[in-house]
Parts: C-alpha cells; sequence; structure tokens
C-alpha cells in the first residue's frame, strides 16, 4: 500500500503514546480500514522497535495481528497494521454477561495456535499477557488475535538470557536469571488460563520480591470456594502448563492435545459472576507494571 494511498479518517489518532500515535487510515483505492502506528525516531537506535517490525515481517497468521506494510521517513516510522476492533479480553467477557470453561478454552486454544506457529518460526513472544490479547472484532464469535512483539525474539539456537516481561506472567527461569526458551511462552499461557477461571492472578504479593519468591516455586493454589466447580481436567492443563522446570511443561503441541483444549472436558457451567466480579475486582485498575528487556 503506497502511503500516498492511505487517507487518515476523521476520528484522527485513535491511540497516543510518548513516542508513538495511532491512526485509523482508510485505503483510497479499496475503502479498507487500517492503523498506522506513526513512531518519533529518537537519537538512539530503538532496538524493541527494530526487533518488533523485523519480526512482524516473519510473520503471517489468522490468530496474529499483523503488519500489511511499513514506511520511514526523517522523522518517523510508519508501521500500516491490521485494523483489530474488538477491544481486549478483559473487557469482552465482562460484556458478555454469560461464561463458562468452554468460552476461556476456546479462547486459550486460538492462542496456543498463535503461540505454536510464533514457536515453529522461531520466534518467542516474551510478553503474553491478556491485555495482548485482543478481539479482531465485534462479532459475537470473533477471532482471537496476539498482539505486540516489542519484547519478542528471534531466536537461533533457542536460549535467551535477557530478563524481560511483565512480573506476573514471567516464568520461573527468567526471574532467576537462568538461561530460558520458548517453555516461558506456556507459562504465560498457563497463567492467563487461571485468571480466566477465576478472574484473580495465580500470585499475588504487595511486594516485588515476595512476588518473584512465589513464581520461582511455582507456588500457587486452587483456591475454595472459586475453583469448586472447575474441571479437573482445567486444573490439570494449567499444572502441566505451570511446571516450574521448563523441560517437563507442556509445549505448544502437548498443549493443543489436552482434553481441555479439544473441547472434550471444558465445563459449560455458567461461571460469570464469580469470576467477573473478581476480574473487576483485580484488573480495573491495575495493571502489572512492564520490565522492559
Amino acid at each position: 500500500i503506497p502511503i500516498a494511498n492511505l487517507h487518515c479518517c476523521e476520528t484522527g489518532d485513535i491511540l497516543k503514546g510518548a513516542f508513538s500515535e495511532v491512526y485509523m487510515v482508510k485505503e483510497k483505492k479499496t475503502g479498507k480500514m487500517f492503523a498506522m502506528k506513526c513512531v518519533k525516531k529518537k537519537q538512539k537506535r530503538d532496538l524493541n522497535l527494530e526487533n518488533e517490525i523485523a519480526v512482524l515481517r516473519r510473520i503471517k497468521h489468522d490468530n496474529v495481528v499483523g503488519m500489511e506494510d511499513f514506511y520511514e521517513s526523517q522523522t518517523h516510522y510508519y508501521l500500516v497494521m491490521q485494523l483489530v476492533s474488538g477491544g481486549e479480553l478483559f473487557d469482552r467477557i465482562l460484556d458478555r454477561g454469560v461464561y463458562s470453561e468452554k468460552d476461556a478454552s476456546r479462547v486459550i486454544q486460538q492462542v496456543l495456535q498463535a503461540v505454536n506457529y510464533l514457536h515453529q518460526n522461531g520466534i518467542v513472544h516474551r510478553d503474553l499477557k491478556p491485555e495482548n490479547i485482543l478481539y479482531y472484532s465485534q462479532d459475537e464469535n470473533s477471532k482471537i488475535m496476539i498482539s505486540d512483539f516489542g519484547l519478542s525474539k528471534m531466536v537461533d539456537n533457542g536460549i535467551m538470557s535477557t530478563a524481560c516481561g511483565t512480573p506476573g506472567y514471567v516464568a520461573p527461569e527468567v526471574l532467576a536469571q537462568k538461561p530460558y526458551s520458548k517453555a516461558v511462552d506456556c507459562w504465560s499461557t498457563g497463567v492467563i488460563t487461571y485468571i480466566l477461571l477465576c478472574g484473580y492472578p495465580p500470585f499475588y504479593e504487595e511486594s516485588e520480591s515476595r512476588l518473584f519468591s512465589k513464581i520461582m516455586k511455582a507456588q500457587y493454589e486452587f483456591d475454595s470456594p472459586f475453583w469448586d466447580d472447575i474441571s479437573d481436567s482445567a486444573k490439570d492443563f494449567i499444572r502441566n502448563m505451570m511446571q516450574k522446570n521448563p523441560n517437563m511443561r507442556y509445549t505448544t503441541e502437548q498443549a493443543l492435545r489436552h482434553p481441555w483444549i479439544i473441547g472434550k472436558t471444558a465445563r459449560s457451567q455458567d461461571i460469570y459472576y464469580s469470576v467477573s466480579v473478581q476480574i473487576q475486582k483485580n484488573f480495573a485498575k491495575s495493571k502489572w507494571k512492564v520490565s522492559p528487556c
């Protein structure tokens, strides 16, 4: 899409940050809508952005927010992205009114399909969390899209050592400052699954050092009464994803074959009330802080 053929819509910028703005743009010829991220160039090289662009150029998957085109001027970078308009995961759950294990299972299945694709292409996301899981459209049966590849890593030998991610979702081996692999994404997916079934995080401490200590020991519970109506199969899936030893942790391939993901064992009982109350209590205002690479 030549940039001259893009028209900025009257809605103007839809997101604004310190160094970037996101505009909704329309391709003049087709009328198709896109999101264009305009990033102001800094004096120093922006390695996270360069990395994100390199990753986005390499990937194309149904459940990944894709980059359609890229431009560069003397002052800005322009990323023309697929327009994703269905909103964030938690917001959609709260809007539903009815919600079950089956719904959670369908979300996680799509997340796993996207992560499996990334892993097959030598990419580790490294920052999987609910805010980075979006709905493609407002349709009730909209697909799930994974976004934000700023911390992603293309790995040749499969081993990384830079500690990064968002504390509550980071795997024990990252916090222990050990070399780690793509298994860190599987841990994060386990944490997200846990939250989707109860509405609160598996690890919660006021102090970061106590939080890290709990995560490094993989010390979490399926507390009563919140987990009383959740299937044993769901708990088994989470235990395999949140396995402290990364070598014993499920891979994306194993996870995709689990009965709870295939849809055989996920319960259809409505858990909306208890989950929505907890989501509003735990996630409405507090976004877990990002710890950058």
